[in-house]
């Protein structure tokens, strides 16, 4: 949609006038940004109509001509085997501190020669948490799904939900690779979201993963806690191949909530609770919030060198373009509603 011209909505203003006696405008109401900032059924809000059909044309680049075929393979001219020694540098060590993952995107994938942005984000102001962008590995269109720890820490809500499950579905829909780059401390906690339904908006992302017969490639880059480690496609929920940053720390919750529950006992009889409690801590993210520990049960299938994320990541796909998966044959599956 076209800032200051497109307006979509089912009750116009004067129907909302009439019937509560609600004073609003035709932008206020359906315009371009509220429309996608708010409702979350606009997937871009272009400033002008150029600008519009160009980001249109822009994303059919990433697509097949239909469902039957593959994506087209277009060379940006980027070395398969670039390391970047700074993309270590991006990330805090405090997993509480934010940093933004597009920086991230921006490295790992491949770069134009001409500069320019490497991606091609969808609904990049709803849901901000998380990011749902089209971009190219090695010449191949991919589907890039990344928490974004820059909005609500990117843990993972109703509305990032619905917005990673639609995704997830579109490139499953046209041939389409799925990268998930991944920093999730869980699920938005609170009653707002717990009456909203966060448990069946949750559930599609996990029917999406399940679903989707493309290639499917996880890398785990700082955290992923709980119920949310299984919602951004582990090994456990069908991923292909999933890659662990040595910084990673795989838990049913982060330490810091952890250690106080597992050694109350050692706490309580202590002489100085804080002490124990820091010491507990960090046995707690040394024995068991690692990666380390899950490639042990074979849920990681390798821990690697943040500088050769983009070629190992580039040989893991390549290593999987050509699968062929067929689920059981039934008419359709019953997506959560």
């Amino acid at each position: 949609m076209v800032r200051g011209i497109s307006n979509a909505f089912i009750t116009g203003p004067r129907v909302v006038k009439s019937a509560i006696g609600q004073d609003v405008t035709e932008e206020e109401l359906g315009g371009a940004v509220v429309a996608q900032r708010k409702a979350g059924f606009v997937c871009r809000s272009e400033n002008s109509e150029e600008e519009c059909l160009q980001n249109m044309k822009e994303l059919l680049s990433y697509l097949p001509s239909s469902n039957r075929e593959e994506p087209e393979v277009i060379d940006w001219g980027d070395s398969s085997d670039r390391c970047d020694e700074s993309l270590f540098d991006i990330v805090p060590t405090n997993p509480s501190k934010p940093y933004d993952m597009h920086k991230i995107i921006e490295s790992v994938f491949d770069q134009k020669k001409n500069g320019g942005k490497n991606y091609f984000e969808l609904f990049p102001l709803f849901a901000n948490n998380i990011i749902t962008c089209f971009s190219r590995l090695n010449g191949y269109s991919v589907g890039v799904i990344a928490n974004q720890p820059m909005s609500k820490a990117g843990s993972l809500d109703i509305d990032a939900s619905d917005k990673a499950s639609r995704f997830i579905r579109f490139c499953d829909a046209f041939n389409i690779p799925v990268i998930n780059l991944v920093d999730v401390p869980g699920y938005l906690p609170g009653t707002e979201q717990e009456w909203g339904g966060i448990i069946r908006h949750g559930a599609k992302m996990l029917f999406a993963y399940s679903e989707a017969t493309v290639p499917k490639l996880t890398l785990t880059i700082r955290k992923a806690y709980g119920g949310s480690y299984l919602g951004m496609c582990s090994k456990d929920l069908g991923a292909d191949v999933v890659f662990c940053w040595p910084s990673t720390e795989l838990a049913v919750m982060a330490a810091e909530g952890a250690a106080p529950i597992i050694f109350r006992r050692e706490l309580e009889q202590a002489d100085n609770p804080d002490k124990v409690l820091e010491e507990k801590i960090k046995e707690y993210r040394e024995e068991f919030a690692n990666p380390y520990r899950a490639a042990e049960h074979l849920h990681v299938d390798d821990i690697i060198d943040p500088a050769e994320t983009r070629p190992r990541l580039i040989e893991a796909l390549e290593m999987v373009m050509g699968k062929v998966e067929d689920l059981p044959y039934k008419k359709h599956g019953i997506i959560p509603t």
